[in-house]
């Protein structure tokens, strides 16, 4: 895949690679910081802490009942795609309380994954909203848990409001080799928009 040329903010580190700002989103145990740790190069950083009973009120387990950690501030891995391109990947919190960082954890970023666990849709709805309102372009990644039902992706797309050209992949977010080709449909989704952008009106 040829990323000469790619459109993005920081420029070119040594040797000619360019780094690109990546935040990995959605709800409440979606398994962000499960695609961050499967598909990093570098042992990545993680602020994930046991949920306590005195948690129960604010993190609800329906449909993660077996769910003992949450991330209470970000994630941090980093993957070489190619010798071309350097992601930096950010994992958000996903438990309401933790919102507030979410602005300060997107400054800079180029685009997003939007993990979502079918088994319960409106858990993303918050993530999909933000990717909007912020204009971060996003692909919508379905994280294919051992007893989810298989959907249609038009269906989907229908259920979750999503506009025809942004695109939604399934995955294993515990497989590196899943979550590196979400990164690379964002990548390419990232490119075509910026082919259009550039396109003589």
């Amino acid at each position: 895949m040829d990323f000469k040329g790619f459109d993005q903010p920081g420029g070119s580190a040594a040797g000619g690679t360019r780094s690109v700002k990546v935040m990995i989103a959605g709800g409440f145990g979606t398994g962000k910081t499960t695609m961050v740790r499967s598909v990093s190069d570098i042992k990545p950083l993680t602020t994930e802490e046991t949920l306590t009973q005195a948690s129960a009120a604010d993190d609800h387990l329906i449909g993660v009942a077996d769910k003992t950690q949450t991330t209470v501030s970000l994630d941090f891995g980093k993957i070489g795609i190619n010798d071309e391109l350097v992601l930096y990947l950010f994992g958000t919190p996903g438990q309401e309380r933790f919102w507030f960082l979410w602005n300060g954890l997107f400054k800079g970023a180029l685009g997003a994954i939007v993990l979502v666990d079918t088994r319960r849709l409106a858990s993303s709805f918050r993530a999909i909203e933000e990717m909007e309102r912020q204009d971060v372009p996003f692909v919508i990644a379905l994280n294919v848990f051992p007893d989810s039902k298989h959907h249609p992706i038009d269906e989907i797309r229908d259920a979750l409001d999503i506009p025809p050209h942004t695109p939604i992949v399934s995955c294993d977010a515990r497989d590196r080799a899943s979550s590196r080709d979400v990164l690379i449909a964002l990548i390419r989704h990232l490119k075509e928009r910026s082919a259009v952008a550039m396109e003589p009106r």
